[in-house]
């Protein structure tokens, strides 16, 4: 895969992340209306505060999603590397995805986890893609300098 792969791949990650902060929007804003509909108190804490937090926590958690599918986005039009907070935010949103997934194997399902594993395989992908090679990649010239170097404080011996 090449050049050719990194703006659809960049792409398609955005519309899943798009998908999913949609999805857990949805989802909380569903679980919220639950526990204030059904009185519903863990240990003790009040049923609305519960709801609210579930609100919150939905529109974090989707406003975070929508935030990395429009960084993908932007990138797969511009076609350039990513910066580096960038990078650092969609490292972290695959953190996000792989810890869920393991979670979710025994709370949800396999299937569930098949999907988060396919959503980590995707943003790791499209960071691959647009690493800082693939500006120069192209360009048919390595970016560092070619072979081994003398680790700090060492010179090189002649024989």
């Amino acid at each position: 895969m090449g050049a050719v792969a990194r703006r659809p791949i960049a792409a398609v990650t955005a519309l899943v992340l798009f998908l999913e902060a949609v999805g857990i929007v949805f989802v909380n804003y569903v679980l919220g209306r639950v526990v204030e509909g059904q009185s519903m108190s863990l240990a003790g804490l009040d049923p609305d505060a519960m709801a609210a937090g579930a609100w919150v926590l939905g529109g974090v958690a989707g406003l975070f999603l929508a935030v990395c599918g429009v960084f993908l986005l932007v990138t797969a039009v511009q076609d350039r590397v990513l910066a580096r907070p960038v990078r650092i935010l969609l490292i972290v949103c695959a953190v996000v995805h792989g810890v869920l997934g393991a979670a979710s194997v025994g709370l949800v399902s396999w299937w569930a986890f098949v999907w988060m594993m396919v959503v980590v395989g995707l943003i790791v992908l499209s960071l691959l893609m647009y690493g800082k090679r693939a500006a120069g990649a192209g360009a048919g010239e390595p970016e560092g300098p070619v072979g081994p170097t003398p680790a700090p404080g060492l010179r090189p011996t002649s024989p």
